[in-house]
């Protein structure tokens, strides 16, 4: 099979220990993780994680799996690029006398469609959003002027589905937990 970039959700409870957990099984399975972010979802006390890692589908599952064995992890996804909709911000740290010194680096801002999110004396910080390669090449064009720092966020994401599929899994539960006490009365 074929490796490329795949992203995983895992929902799970807010947990502490968990994150060491779930990457212990990407390591076993000699998965690197390429970039994790996590916040609250929808669904109030829930952690939507988001990890993205290059292996093959087949492999991804069997993670996939082993996460789902974790006690305070409700459900795993694993996504293809085509069935997201994601970005990413970067934020890049370059000295505020540039803007004035050198021309090119408003025109290389603009080009890019970033943004100026602040400016000290010493330093100004700029923003910019988008997929992976358009961050990365505003990231080739600053470092020839001394950036000072940058970084990157991990992939933030939505599914092209008109619901959260955490929310459809959880009422299908509810409908069996309904079913199993029926069952018993």
């Amino acid at each position: 099979m074929e490796n490329k970039l795949y992203t995983i959700t895992i929902f799970s409870e807010n947990s502490v220990g968990l994150l060491s957990r779930v990457s212990l099984i990407f390591t076993r399975r000699g998965i690197n993780i390429e970039s994790i972010s996590a916040s609250s979802c929808s669904i109030p006390g829930v952690t939507k994680w988001i990890i993205t890692a290059v292996t093959n589908r087949e492999l991804l599952d069997q993670v996939a799996k082993q996460v789902e064995r974790c006690i305070e992890v409700l459900k795993v996804f694993v996504y293809d690029d085509d069935e997201i909709i994601y970005q990413e911000v970067a934020l890049y740290k370059i000295e505020t006398n540039l803007l004035f010194d050198e021309p090119h680096v408003e025109s290389i801002i603009r080009k890019h469609s970033a943004r100026i999110l602040e400016i000290k004396r010493d330093f100004t910080v700029i923003e910019k959003t988008g997929h992976y390669r358009e961050t990365e090449a505003l990231f080739e064009e600053l470092k020839r002027f001394n950036l000072k720092q940058f970084v990157r966020s991990g992939r933030v994401i939505v599914t092209q589905s008109p619901n959260e599929y955490i929310t459809d899994y959880l009422v299908e539960q509810n409908r069996r937990i309904d079913r199993i006490n029926d069952a018993n009365d």
